[in-house]
């Protein structure tokens, strides 16, 4: 069954351009470790909550937009290799990262239903 990398991060709107393109420069790598697929969105409707919400979530700044992301893997063991390279190569040390990764959070899902 395949598996999900997601990440929510909060981006300057000024940098959307710089996250499209950082995007962009990190598919072929993703694609090359076994990446399936990679959807960067960027946040147009995303409202406010009172008890929860995205921009609670990343403590969204007033100058930030919500962005919401995920990788897909044939499977969770592909992933956990993936993100293993990805500590010491260093196309990703010396990539743009126009995002607070303090505030930015992620996780692995296992698909349990999938359809297209």
């Amino acid at each position: 069954m395949t598996y999900v990398s997601g990440f929510l991060t909060p981006v300057n709107k000024k940098d959307k351009d710089r996250y499209i393109k950082s995007a962009a420069t990190a598919w072929p790598i993703f694609k090359e470790w076994g990446a399936t697929e990679q959807v960067e969105t960027w946040g147009s409707d995303v409202p406010d909550g009172k008890v929860t919400s995205f921009p609670m979530a990343v403590k969204l700044e007033p100058d930030e937009v919500v962005v919401f992301s995920w990788i897909k893997w044939p499977d969770k063991k592909t992933a956990d290799a993936a993100f293993h390279k990805m500590e010491n190569d260093p196309r990703m040390k010396d990539m743009d990262m126009p995002f607070d990764g303090m505030r930015m959070m992620w996780g692995g899902f296992e698909t349990v239903f999938e359809k297209h």
